[in-house]
């Protein structure tokens, strides 16, 4: 039937018209945003997971932006204690030389000093964002030797959320402590030092003779057990025959190598060994040391000998205070300096080992995180981006069903003329 009043024929093509616009809408939408999922009308719930897994993206981003910080202090922290270690070989070089007979020691000294004073500028100077693990003050309110890097951002499958850290104990990096304790490995650690008192123990004057009658001097066990770190000693003197006093000195190399030890701990029960090495140690002229009784046993035959105590003081020093200019320092005060030094050294070379750890655990958990970062991005690019070859294939069909619905809406209106050619 054909109405005037109802023109079916255009209002079919009028809607069919209208849906391929609309749907021509969406795809150029999806095409000009390359989202097929870009508002919460779209798909709620693959926008709902997509819009999370962006957030949580960025905060992995930040994570990935501390792991740079972090990787940067640990590098700046090494490369320092890489440097210190090359000065601290060159002090060993000089002390060495500073032991041979005929040397100037002041000259020797001079450059000590320098190199001292270039490992407080290496340490002041190893500081990046604002720390510093080399150069601290244990003393400040603020500070603590546990440093944490975050290094991840996880959602567990009920939505709470958890931040990773990585923890970097500083306390074994540190060169200088300003604090009263001067805890560095450079610096010196005199208050560490527990005074330790050594017994005057027993002489006996020798008469003419052999040396097996001559005077002797047995060491006092000291009343309880003590510790030396690798920057303390214990001084005392031996004079022998009324002679001049001979230096002799107690260190943690001392200790370790008469008892085959590590832990520089001496007690009354082996003390006599520890003596006995230290006499052996300072080459003590005149004498001779029983090593297992710690005896020590002068040589001459005169008509009297004697071997004379006299009990010095407990010390510690650093590498920083050294000085072989003074009239105390002997030959064997140096020898006990380029152990102190050789073990900063071993301190130094130990506390690099740890960071470059440090940093390969860095580099492995960045690199992760990065690519956990490039995963969720592909998950979420899976979940909300349009297929972009299917887009403009389904954008020239819809063209061209917009055309062809053109022309039938056209041909409908023009129904009512055909219909007026009937009335002429």
């Amino acid at each position: 039937m054909t109405s005037i009043n109802t023109n079916v024929a255009a209002m079919t093509a009028l809607q069919t018209l209208q849906s391929t616009n609309s749907m021509m809408d969406d795809t150029q939408n999806r095409i000009s945003t390359g989202y097929r999922v870009g508002q919460a009308s779209d798909n709620a719930a693959y926008w709902s997971i997509a819009t999370t897994m962006r957030s949580d993206v960025k905060a992995m981003s930040s994570v990935a932006d501390s792991l740079g910080i972090g990787a940067s202090t640990v590098d700046t922290a090494y490369e320092a204690l890489s440097a210190s270690k090359d000065v601290l070989d060159e002090i060993k070089a000089k002390l060495t030389t500073a032991t041979q007979d005929g040397v100037d020691r002041t000259k020797v000294q001079d450059e000590i000093t320098q190199l001292q004073n270039q490992l407080k500028s290496i340490a002041s100077s190893a500081s990046f964002s604002g720390q510093n693990w080399l150069s601290i003050d244990s003393s400040a309110a603020s500070y603590t030797s546990s440093k944490d890097m975050i290094s991840s951002f996880s959602r567990s499958a009920g939505g709470s959320l958890s931040v990773g850290s990585i923890r970097v104990d500083t306390s074994s990096f540190a060169l200088f402590d300003a604090s009263g304790t001067k805890s560095g490995i450079i610096d010196s650690g005199k208050v560490n030092m527990t005074a330790v008192t050594l017994g005057a123990g027993t002489s006996a004057a020798g008469t003419a003779g052999p040396p097996a009658t001559s005077g002797t001097y047995t060491p006092a066990a000291p009343t309880a057990a003590f510790t030396l770190d690798s920057d303390d000693m214990i001084s005392f003197t031996l004079a022998v025959d009324g002679g001049t006093a001979q230096k002799v000195l107690i260190t943690k190399g001392i200790i370790d190598d008469a008892l085959g030890t590590t832990d520089g701990v001496v007690s009354s029960a082996n003390y006599a060994k520890v003596f006995a090495k230290a006499v052996d140690f300072a080459n003590v002229t005149g004498v001779s040391v029983n090593a297992t009784t710690g005896v020590v046993t002068s040589n001459s035959t005169g008509t009297t000998s004697t071997v004379a105590f006299a009990a010095g003081s407990s010390d510690s020093i650093g590498v920083s205070e050294m000085d072989i200019t003074k009239s105390t320092v002997k030959t064997v005060d140096i020898k006990a300096y380029i152990n102190i030094v050789d073990s900063a050294i071993s301190k130094v070379t130990a506390a690099a080992s740890t960071l470059g750890s440090v940093k390969n655990r860095i580099d492995i958990q960045t690199s992760f995180v990065n690519n956990l970062m490039d995963t969720f991005e592909k998950g979420i690019g899976t979940l909300v981006d349009a297929d972009m070859t299917e887009e403009s294939t389904k954008l020239k069909a819809l063209q061209t069903q917009q055309q062809l619905g053109v022309q039938a809406l056209s041909i409908a209106n023009n129904s009512t003329q055909t219909l007026l050619q009937l009335f002429r």
